[in-house]
């Protein structure tokens, strides 16, 4: 097998304070929440989603994100961010003292018009608002295109549908966008085909993948697309999480996982993979049992050859 552009290093943004934990039956305290954030920091991670300011009533273990972000020690070359929907939850980030909100739509057809009931494309066009909004106040806004690769709805999403949809968040100025694997239906070829199109068709943007293990090809994927140039890859403490739109699926890439891939393969990541294990351990006593990250079950490579010598 030969790997070819691989990059030296790559930078994680660590999502399971929000898209980990939204997932999750038990509602941890918000002093729980800062001590995982800023454990998470500690470690090494220098990007990190802290929540989300959403409708409580659709996502309740959002509800305390703006104690959540007051009651953080920041450190000032942490970026710290929050997912919005709408101009009401870029309002929430302003007043908690986010610099960085990130917004989200499907690229299935099919997906939007049952949830927003408008086109991928008018549900864009409906952040304009948060777009002005942003720019006049200074916040940066970056983009999620959910479903990127399968929908559970309709199979396989055609690239050309997710280049539109990407191509329509450019244009409200966002540079920084990511392609998610929401419903685990990625696989390596084709993270491969689309992240090499997809930069040809804006290469003015910063690429982010985000996959979820839910077939077992998740750091497959990051591989296929570390060899199509991208080098901003999400993951989630523990592996936590799921998908609404895949019942019994497991949850994110596991960042203890990752980290250990690319410890192994001498890709930098600028983390703390023992510091992350203990904080995976962390979260599990919190929300009780194990989840679905490999490392901690096994442990490292290193690890297990010291205790045998």
């Amino acid at each position: 097998m030969c790997l070819t552009n691989l990059p030296s290093k790559i930078v994680i943004c660590e999502v399971g304070p929000r898209d980990g934990l939204q997932n999750e039956k038990i509602d941890l305290t918000v002093e729980q929440k800062v001590e995982l954030i800023e454990r998470a920091v500690t470690a090494g991670i220098k990007i990190i989603e802290v929540g989300s300011f959403v409708n409580p009533k659709a996502v309740p273990q959002m509800a305390d994100t703006d104690q959540v972000v007051r009651m953080l020690k920041k450190i000032p070359d942490v970026e710290y961010r929050a997912l919005i929907f709408n101009l009401k939850g870029l309002q929430r980030v302003e007043d908690c003292g986010l610099t960085k909100a990130k917004l989200t739509v499907s690229a299935s057809r099919t997906h939007c018009l049952r949830n927003m009931n408008k086109t991928p494309e008018a549900a864009v066009q409906s952040f304009e608002e948060c777009s002005a909004y942003a720019s006049e106040h200074g916040i940066v806004l970056s983009g999620a295109i959910s479903t990127s690769f399968g929908c559970s709805l309709e199979g396989t999403v055609p690239f050309a549908q997710v280049v539109s949809v990407a191509k329509c968040l450019r244009r409200l100025g966002i540079t920084e966008i990511s392609l998610s694997d929401t419903t685990g239906m990625a696989n390596p070829r084709q993270v491969y085909e689309y992240c090499v199109a997809v930069q040809q068709e804006l290469p003015d943007v910063s690429w982010t993948l985000h996959f979820h293990n839910t077939r077992g090809l998740g750091l497959a994927n990051v591989l296929a697309g570390m060899q199509a140039g991208i080098s901003r890859f999400d993951a989630c403490f523990a592996g936590i999480g799921g998908c609404p739109f895949a019942p019994g699926a497991s949850g994110n890439i596991a960042t203890e996982d990752l980290l250990n891939m690319c410890r192994e393969m001498q890709i930098d990541t600028g983390v703390n993979l023992e510091q992350y294990l203990e904080l995976g351990y962390l979260v599990e006593k919190y929300l009780g049992g194990q989840r679905s990250s490999a490392l901690l079950r096994a442990g490292t490579c290193q690890a297990l050859v010291a205790d045998r010598q």
